[in-house]
């Protein structure tokens, strides 16, 4: 079985690795537990439907639903860039073909199984199952996995992507009391997240709307569009920015907030109270959205000042990158990059102060004003993790972190050692480890 089953993303070391087989025959995996839905974790289940599985997806109700909406269009972002790189004879491979088809993603959708928050579920012979809420986007979840075919059954609990308490529309994280394994995130294992959210994004607002040009954006889809609507309103509702159009060019994005509306059993209660059958705190005053590829492109006739959210979050792909080739190059546009950018991607090298940017074939000038959300993101940070650690009513005799970049890793793993005395590794790619 598999514990999430993502895409490779970030360096091209990495990304090709997406290419090559996996060090398991995928035929031979019998389940993957999903923690949600973000593609990091959910991006490789249709390579691993094409290479032979067949087995049962198992996740929450809100992940399937958003799954459905992700992997569709996963695929379709990969066949529209794999045309246009044939189209116009930038690609290294000839024909350039996408990882997987929209065809592939669609019959990934059949092996969903969706399995409620707190109820034990059955994997597979010998190995159960159950969800907790992990507070990081629509359905995601931690996962503890008992494996009861051993001499002695071994509890094996997965944080998954830990979200932040405290923050707008969903639930907090909720514990895990006891595992013998924990696999834990640390994707911000080594800082803390900026306590003025609210005050930078209306500093940021104002400046654009002062110099007159686009505020673009890049947000995934999925819980990062949702929040920054969110907090964009009740910003104009006390006042404290000017009242700009705003558009969500992405329909994932438009689809995501819909299933955010629907799915009320996983919001906590402000956003019951907010949320109104209109939509309420998801919609700005003035707001519109951008379906179509010929409304997306309307958008380029837009004079500023005006605010763009478009996907991808780190800038890796999607529509964000039209908004970008054509306003990166106008001193008055401003990009802020509203979460965490990997490495190798374009958000990062735009956050690391690049002169020119490559995009689709061609180096684009950066004169625009590029800014950073620090205290955006959806990932706990390491005052947060060690919250979440110090909620086991015993250590586990193990663990690993196993969703961060090298310095986070290292730097939460001394930090849990010297604040929680606990027995802490860095997971290394593939290494195995003797459960029994």
């Amino acid at each position: 079985m598999l514990l999430d089953c993502g895409l490779f993303q970030g360096m091209k070391a990495l990304r090709q690795r997406n290419w090559e087989m996996p060090a398991f025959d995928p035929a031979e995996v019998d389940a993957v537990i999903l923690s949600h839905a973000h593609i990091d974790h959910s991006g490789y289940l249709p390579v691993l439907v094409q290479r032979g599985f067949a087995g049962r997806i198992y996740c929450t109700a809100a992940t399937a639903a958003l799954v459905g909406l992700l992997l569709p269009d996963a695929a379709y972002l990969q066949e529209e860039e794999a045309a246009r790189a044939n189209r116009h004879g930038y690609a290294k491979h000839k024909p350039a073909l996408p990882l997987y088809t929209v065809d592939e993603a669609h019959r990934t959708l059949e092996l969903l199984t969706p399995r409620v928050y707190h109820a034990p579920f059955q994997v597979v012979d010998g190995i159960s199952a159950a969800f907790a809420r992990a507070g990081h986007i629509l359905g995601s979840a931690s996962v503890t996995v008992t494996v009861e075919a051993l001499p002695n059954p071994v509890r094996i609990a997965f944080s998954g992507d830990l979200g932040r308490w405290g923050r707008p529309i969903l639930r907090d994280p909720e514990p895990i009391r006891e595992a013998d394994v924990l696999l834990s995130e640390a994707t911000y294992g080594d800082r803390a997240h900026g306590p003025d959210v609210d005050g930078d994004l209306s500093r940021v607002v104002r400046a654009c709307a002062k110099r007159g040009g686009a505020l673009l954006i890049p947000a995934f889809a999925v819980g990062r569009t949702q929040e920054l609507l969110w907090r964009l309103r009740t910003l104009e509702d006390a006042g404290e920015i000017p009242i700009l159009p705003v558009y969500v060019d992405s329909p994932m994005a438009i689809d995501a907030t819909e299933l955010y509306l629907e799915h009320t059993e996983e919001h906590d209660e402000e956003a019951r109270r907010q949320f109104s059958g209109d939509g309420g705190r998801l919609r700005t005053k003035v707001f519109g959205t951008a379906r179509t590829p010929s409304e997306s492109k309307a958008l380029n006739d837009v004079r500023g000042p005006v605010i763009i959210i478009s996907a991808s979050g780190m800038a890796t792909g999607g529509r964000i990158l039209h908004h970008l080739r054509l306003r990166l190059p106008d001193r008055r546009t401003t990009v802020l990059m509203s979460g965490f950018q990997g490495a190798g991607t374009r958000g990062r090298a735009l956050q690391d102060g690049v002169e020119t940017i490559r995009i689709h074939g061609q180096e684009i000038q950066v004169k625009a004003t590029i800014e950073t959300l620090d205290g955006m993101s959806a990932h706990a940070d390491r005052n947060e993790l060690l919250r979440w650690f110090g909620e086991f009513e015993s250590r586990p005799r193990r663990t690993f972190l196993v969703h961060a970049e090298p310095r986070a890793a290292v730097a939460f793993r001394d930090a849990v050692t010297t604040e929680l005395g606990w027995d802490v590794s860095v997971a290394a790619d593939g290494r195995s480890v003797d459960l029994a």
